[in-house]
């Protein structure tokens, strides 16, 4: 795992799939928490690990506690989309992330959110990350030893 990734943010592009639109031709609201979490997913593997990998070596789950999500413009079919994920927040238990979407051809602001995890173990019980996670999240906020750089 590389841990120099100060203020980590990972851009994702995705194309709005026909499955995802409701009856007006617009993406269904709640499908804009399965695109935070592409991008959650996404800035994992950035920063050098996957969300498989902590669950299944590190017996290391982030439980979502908290999703916000504010709408600004409507995305619709075939559009390309952009999510910006970044962590802002990390605790030895709780990793909270902030997420924008975009279109991908004008910037236009679509959504904006938060979403914030407790870590647990598998009997879903709070866990403290390890290390070497904890490590790389608070280099991702820009913070070292905890303290803000």
């Amino acid at each position: 795992m590389n841990s120099a990734h100060p203020r980590a943010v990972n851009k994702t592009r995705l194309r709005v799939r026909y499955a995802e639109t409701d009856q007006m031709g617009v993406v269904y609201h709640s499908n804009h928490f399965i695109w935070f979490e592409v991008g959650r997913v996404e800035l994992l593997r950035q920063l050098g690990f996957s969300y498989r990998d902590m669950e299944s070596q590190d017996n290391r789950f982030i439980a979502v506690a908290e999703a916000k999500c504010r709408y600004r413009s409507p995305a619709r079919y075939d559009e390309e989309v952009l999510v910006r994920t970044q962590l802002l927040n990390v605790r030895e238990s709780v990793v909270h992330f902030g997420y924008e979407l975009r279109r991908a051809t004008d910037g236009t602001l679509l959504a904006e959110g938060e979403t914030t995890h407790i870590v647990t173990d598998a009997d879903m019980k709070i866990a403290a990350l390890p290390d070497k996670y904890l490590k790389v999240f608070r280099a991702a906020v820009g913070k070292q030893d905890g303290k803000t750089s």
